[in-house]
């Protein structure tokens, strides 16, 4: 999507003019040699690269099953032979990089609390530099921590629970536990009380990992509640001592578990390794729609999934560094993990708070992670890569005409030349420069996930990061494996072809009327198959029905989603199953796509959509940014406090306005009444319909019904 322009032709001539000669001059020798190289090699431009078939249905038949064209004949399930379980994969990289950099964690040099003029107080730090472990120091600390572990009672195939934000910490214990053949149960580290004592008790464990501020903040309160909980193991070093918990219940710090695993009689004890087919990960789901459910991955599901997903990123390596901030709780950012430590790839760890120079928890003034930790390889999600298109974009406005008509023509150019396959190193050096920075500035692939991406979005992140991004699409139940878009294809709204360890198939929808015989493309229900697919829910065998085994013993999962297949072999995603509401006139709406949509409007930083089938309206529950929302209320001369303005029924007139114009600028026309919420929503807080249910009981207003339907009383 062009900026748009209002420019002098003559600017717009002499600018081109300008990029064109210097591409020319300081590039053509460069370009031939690399066009000679690859023609040589038979890969062609990028250009031709992008445009080539990348799956084809194996039977000729338009539902499928597709597959990727180097995996026509046999799905792939792993990385190189005999590596079938996760502790030979890491023991295998530990073997050959022993002395590279593994995982990486800053040293905290100074904490304050600074109070904001509305008398909040927030926590800033000043940070240093990275700490490294090797490879080599981090599989000894993690054989040392799997041995401490069984010596305090942990059992193969018993289940042990890690209840813990990203950080090294974190892959240490996990690597532990596949060592150990221990099932390992992760929880997002924002699961309320209840969610929290589901898992826990469902999955019986005797153990938990956790650190101290979830210990002090969430899991302390119920402990009571999780009756065969006996060992709490605080990854923090300190304090040491833990008086004040429950009789029964022994707290140990890691390094005191370490320790315990050097001594000579539990060394000696040895350990039982696992099997290809046994549980790695029972993974719970983040219980947003419902109690959370355990999702049961082997290693072997696992190894699969990685296989396929590294396939997918050019020229991976030991020069790689990537940065670990996302949930090691949820597929993604485990799996994007696993693939780089069998690679031997950096891992640095950050957070949502202290990504950016200009996160919240950062003194302002000081260096944010990504500057400091300069990664080449980041995961993310849609959602924050939105939050950064719309800050630059606010940038971009803030800017002198000159600043702002250089930004735009630059932006234009560079994306026309995507279009086309060709690079532009003139903007890039002179106008992009700043901006790709925000992320380091050595950042050479974006792995975006989790949810679908906007086209405006994916775009500004192609142009002003100077990075393609691979979106992907892939489930829990499919080890967060199924699709990536290859680096060079530049299209928008389409997650990629079939990954080398899966394979896809359209199942005919006739109520929503997507059948795999539609054209111009056919569409359907997609169903992914292949050894990646999980073992099922854990405990669950009424929701196991969306998992099933063909004649000839491959699994395969339903996934609910509606996609069609294009002609080159991409995967669409067009409509889910369970996201239809049909609107008491007939008409059907998708409730993720109007929030995807209006989620780009600058006026909104988060929207939760809702409709009900007895009323002929949607309604959103809309958190606003607090600068345009202040803008708005002054231009229309509405007075108040920031609560005030989120609470006046002629605020939310207006912002009604405001959206449905964004609407309609999309082409869907929305009919909605909205209800603001004056709470920012911040990574810490979770998702935000939880951030909702908290604000319930305050919503006395004539939607109190739907809300009350929509949260199911709870």
């Amino acid at each position: 999507m062009k900026l748009k322009e209002d420019l002098n032709p003559v600017l717009l001539l002499l600018f081109q003019v300008t990029v064109w000669l210097y591409s020319v001059l300081a590039f053509l020798p460069s370009y031939l040699f690399s066009s000679v190289s690859e023609s040589d090699a038979g890969l062609g431009s990028e250009q031709d690269r992008a445009q080539r078939l990348k799956a084809q249905s194996v039977t000729g038949r338009p539902a499928g099953p597709y597959r990727a064209m180097g995996a026509t004949k046999r799905l792939v399930s792993s990385l190189h032979p005999g590596l079938d379980t996760l502790d030979k994969v890491f023991e295998d990289a530990s073997r050959r990089f022993p002395d590279r950099d593994c995982l990486g964690t800053r040293e905290v040099v100074m904490e304050e609390d600074e109070r904001q003029s509305n008398g909040k107080v927030f926590k800033k730090v000043i940070l240093g530099q990275y700490r490294w472990r090797s490879y080599a120091e981090t599989h000894k600390a993690a054989a040392r921590f799997g041995s401490g572990l069984a010596a305090l009672g942990q059992r193969a195939h018993n289940n042990i629970a890690i209840f813990c934000e990203t950080r090294a910490e974190w892959v240490i214990a996990a690597h532990a536990c596949f060592m150990q053949n221990f099932p390992l149960v992760t929880l997002y580290s924002t699961l309320g009380g209840p969610a929290i004592t589901h898992g826990l008790n469902e999955t019986e464990v005797s153990h938990i990992i956790t650190s101290r501020e979830l210990l002090e903040t969430r899991l302390k309160f119920i402990l009571l509640e999780v009756p065969r909980l006996q060992h709490i193991i605080v990854v923090d070093d300190t304090p040491t001592k833990w008086p004040g918990y429950p009789r029964g219940i022994s707290v140990h710090n890691m390094a005191t578990v370490q320790e315990l695993g050097t001594k000579p009689e539990n060394v000696s004890r040895g350990r039982k390794q696992p099997m290809p087919s046994d549980i790695a990960v029972i993974m719970y789901t983040s219980g947003s729609t419902g109690v959370p459910k355990g999702v049961m991955i082997s290693h072997s599901n696992i190894i699969a999934g990685i296989t396929g997903m590294a396939e997918r990123i050019p020229n991976l390596g030991e020069n790689d560094t990537y940065i670990g901030y996302l949930p090691l709780a949820h597929v993604l950012e485990l799996s994007a993990e696993l693939v780089c430590v069998a690679h031997g790839c950096r891992i640095g760890y950050s957070s949502p708070q202290t990504l950016a120079d200009q996160s919240t928890k950062i003194k302002k003034g000081s260096k944010g992670d990504t500057s400091v930790l300069q990664p080449t390889l980041m995961a993310a999600v849609p959602e924050i890569m939105d939050r950064i298109y719309k800050n630059v974009m606010t940038k971009v406005e803030e800017m002198s005409s000159a600043q702002r008509t250089l930004f735009t023509l630059a932006y234009n150019y560079k994306l026309e030349q995507l279009s086309q396959g060709r690079s532009t190193p003139l903007c890039d050096n002179l106008v992009f420069k700043k901006v790709r920075s925000l992320l380091g500035g050595k950042t050479r692939v974006l792995l975006s996930g989790g949810a679908p991406l906007s086209a405006a979005t994916q775009r500004f992140m192609n142009v002003c990061f100077c990075c393609p991004v691979g979106q992907g699409y892939g489930l829990t139940e499919t080890c967060g494996a199924g699709t990536i878009s290859e680096m060079w294809d530049y299209s928008t709204g389409r997650v990629g072809g079939p990954l080398i360890c899966s394979e896809i198939k359209l199942k005919d929808w006739v109520e929503g009327g997507y059948h795999s015989t539609d054209t111009p493309n056919p569409q359907g229900e997609i169903l992914i198959g292949g050894p990646n697919v999980t073992m099922g829910y854990y405990k669950n065998e009424a929701k196991n029905q969306d998992f099933f085994v063909d004649d000839n013993g491959q699994r395969w999962f339903c996934t609910g989603d509606i996609g069609e297949v294009h002609p080159d072999g991409c995967l669409k995603i067009i409509d889910r199953k369970k996201d239809l509401v049909k609107l008491q006139a007939g008409e059907y709406v998708s409730l993720g796509k109007v929030e995807a949509m209006l989620k780009n409007c600058p006026l909104i930083d988060n929207i939760c959509a809702y409709a009900n089938s007895e009323e002929m309206y949607v309604i959103g529950f809309v958190v606003p940014n607090q600068k345009h929302l202040l803008s708005l209320a002054e231009q229309y001369c509405i007075r108040g406090s920031w609560e005030e303005l989120c609470n006046n029924a002629a605020m939310e007139g207006v912002v009604l306005q405001v959206i449905t114009e964004a609407a309609l600028s999309e082409e869907r026309a929305i009919h909605a009444k909205v209800r603001l919420n004056p709470d920012p929503w911040t990574p810490e807080t979770g998702l935000v319909t939880d951030a909702f249910k908290l604000k319930r009981q305050q919503l006395k207003s004539k939607y109190q019904d739907d809300i009350e339907r929509m949260y199911g009383g709870k």
